[in-house]
Order: structure tokens, then sequence, then C-alpha cells
């Protein structure tokens, strides 16, 4: 099967490492090019955007794809929505990996939001010193706020508008629980500001507010488009792709173009 794999997460370039090289599966990882310098993962890969759902599913078309399996980030709403329309209408299977959300546990104190701008209200309501951990783009949701100050943490410097009083920080996880624990300290941080992001590689700053005693803003997940398989691991995902091979479910045959 000729497999697109949109990337980008820690997950995708695990399936991309143990899918390229097998003979039944020929993969084409895709990187939306917002990141600088992103970590590429192994095989052949393609950089930046397709041109909405249209341009997708020319592609998907053009290049004779059986599937997609979609590992983007959980928050990569566009993205998801984008691959299943294009597949819904070249009547190709699809399948989101999205790995598990955080749980909340004894002595956390979290506060879930179902968006940013929810987020941004809430936050400004326990605190003056915040730490936003919710990547680059979203930033502009923060930036009617005068009063806070806030740490902006992020891979690449934030597009948009930014608020009146911040700082930002560059950097790059994972991070150590003494990492994160140090900088709640050394900056005076009073709430901490994260979506749900799930997995393990950015989890410490949770610990670290646990132990500190500091409230974290979370913001909830956007939904999976209806009538896509959605699967937590990668193990699933090749579980799928081994029962579709042998079903013969999808693929060119079922094309509707």
């Amino acid at each position: 099967m000729r497999i697109l794999l949109l990337g980008g997460t820690g997950e995708a370039r695990e399936l991309a490492r143990l899918l390229t090289g097998e003979r039944e599966h020929e993969i084409v990882s895709s990187l939306a090019g917002r990141v600088s310098e992103p970590i590429r993962p192994a095989g052949e890969v393609r950089i930046g955007g397709f041109g909405g759902a249209d341009g997708l599913r020319e592609w998907l078309a053009d290049n004779r794809m059986d599937l997609v399996v979609d590992a983007t980030h959980p928050f990569a709403e566009m993205i998801t929505a984008n691959a299943a329309r294009a597949t819904a209408r070249l009547g190709l299977p699809m399948i989101r990996l999205s790995r598990p959300g955080w749980a909340a546990g004894p002595g956390d104190r979290w506060y879930r939001v179902p968006d940013l701008v929810a987020a941004a209200d809430t936050a400004a309501g326990l605190g003056d010193r915040i730490l936003l951990t919710i990547g680059r783009q979203g930033v502009a949701a923060f930036a009617g706020r005068a009063r806070p100050w806030y740490l902006i943490r992020a891979i690449d410097p934030p597009a948009g508008e930014l608020p009146p009083r911040h700082e930002i920080l560059l950097a790059r996880g994972p991070f150590t629980v003494a990492e994160e624990s140090e900088l709640l300290t050394r900056h005076r941080i009073d709430v901490v500001v994260t979506k749900d992001s799930g997995g393990a590689a950015t989890a410490a700053k949770l610990t670290a507010a646990r132990a500190a005693g500091i409230p974290v803003v979370v913001v909830d997940r956007p939904p999976v488009p209806a009538g896509v398989t959605v699967v937590a691991t990668v193990e699933q995902v090749r579980e799928v792709l081994s029962e579709w091979s042998a079903e013969g479910t999808g693929g060119r045959a079922g094309r509707k173009d």
C-alpha cells in the first residue's frame, strides 16, 4: 500500500521508522513546514502544505496513494479536517493516530477549558505571571490582556499579535521535571497554560506545577471528524494496516476520482 503519513510528532517518526523498508508499504511522510528546523523522519519526506482539502485530494490522486495516516499533533485541527474531506471524496481509508490525553491526578489544580479564548479568561483570573506552553500559534488569544505578564515558550517565535507584557523563550523539549521546576521558580510563575497534548515528552511541566501547587489551565482537544478510524498507539496503526491489507480495504480499487 502507498501511504501518506501526515507527521510532525514523535509517534509519526516512530511509525515512519517501522514502516519504511517494509515491502508491503510505501511511505511518504509529510511535514507542514511550520517549524524552521523540523526533525525529519526516516524515508521519503515532503515539506509544505497541500492547498487545503482540494489540493490534498488532487495530490493523493496524482500520486496514487492508497490511504492516509494522520499522525499530526492532536491540535492540528485544520490538517485533520482537510484530510478527512479529501479521503472521503476519493473513497480512501484514513487512520487518525491520537495519543491519549493527560488526566489530572491527586494534588493537581487543573482548570479544563474548551479553547484558547477561554484559557485566556481563566488564566487571567488565577494569577499575574503566566507561562504559556501552547506553541507559537494561538498566542494572539492572549494579546488583549494588559495586566498579566506572560512567559511564552515555543520552538520558533510566535506569529501574530502578542500580549503587551511578555518574554519569549525559544526552546525545544523534552524537559526534565527539575528543569521545569527551576523555570517556574526563576520566573515566579503562578499559572501554567497548556494544550492537552498528551504524551510524556512535555508532561514534566505538569509534575513541576503539581509540586509547586501552581494551577494549570488545560485546553481540551478539538473533536475528530466523524467516520475517521482513531487509534492511540503506533502498534495499533500497524494492526489496522495489517487487517486492511488482508481484507483489501480501500486503496485504488475503491477510488471515486
